[in-house]
């Protein structure tokens, strides 16, 4: 399975329900917390992104929370 990176903030809404989706179904992933680690704010503005969460895995990259597109990782 593909190494799942989550990059989140505090009280952010789409976050939780974004972790939370990939938690019941069963998909490992690692969080960064731009509010722990705010080196990683420049890594994703780099990247196009003004927005979390963001979710990253070989290749695959959306914001927002999309369960549609967060389904694809629980093959």
């Amino acid at each position: 399975m593909a190494k799942v990176t989550v990059y989140s903030k505090n009280n952010c809404m789409q976050c939780k329900m974004t972790k939370r989706f990939l938690t019941e179904h069963h998909v490992d992933f690692v969080e960064r917390n731009i509010n722990d680690e705010p080196q990683y704010i420049d890594y994703l503005k780099e990247r196009g992104f003004q927005s979390l969460p963001v979710v990253e895995a070989d290749g695959f990259e959306i914001n927002g929370f999309r369960p549609n597109e967060l389904s694809k990782l629980a093959i």
